[in-house]
């Protein structure tokens, strides 16, 4: 998939904050085709991972409930101004995108 994946990072003290928006469409397989009456296939992240200098920092396992274009935001401490994070994501059929962002 393209660059599906907008990340910021800002530091605040020790604590740094990440927010990051992720265009994907998150189909339940409930759904229907309102042209075709015709389920529409599932099509959902299933693990979303961030790191801050090569060090695991997140996991979050989704399922198809999960809305389409996604928002996530977090904080943890330890990271500094100029370190980067990186936010890395896989779905159900085996797409997956990561993007990289140094912390302001």
């Amino acid at each position: 998939m393209a660059k599906s994946i907008k990340i910021r990072a800002k530091a605040k003290d020790d604590e740094v904050t990440v927010k990051a928006l992720i265009s994907h469409p998150m189909e339940t397989g409930l759904r229907k085709d309102k042209k075709t009456d015709k389920l529409i296939p599932a099509h959902f992240i299933q693990e979303v991972t961030i790191e801050h200098n090569g060090k695991n920092r997140l996991t979050a396992h989704w399922g198809g409930t999960v809305s389409k274009n996604p928002y996530l935001a977090c904080k943890f401490k330890g990271g500094k101004k100029g370190d980067a994070v990186k936010l890395s994501w896989t779905d159900n059929n085996g797409g997956s995108d990561s993007a990289e962002a140094k912390i302001k």
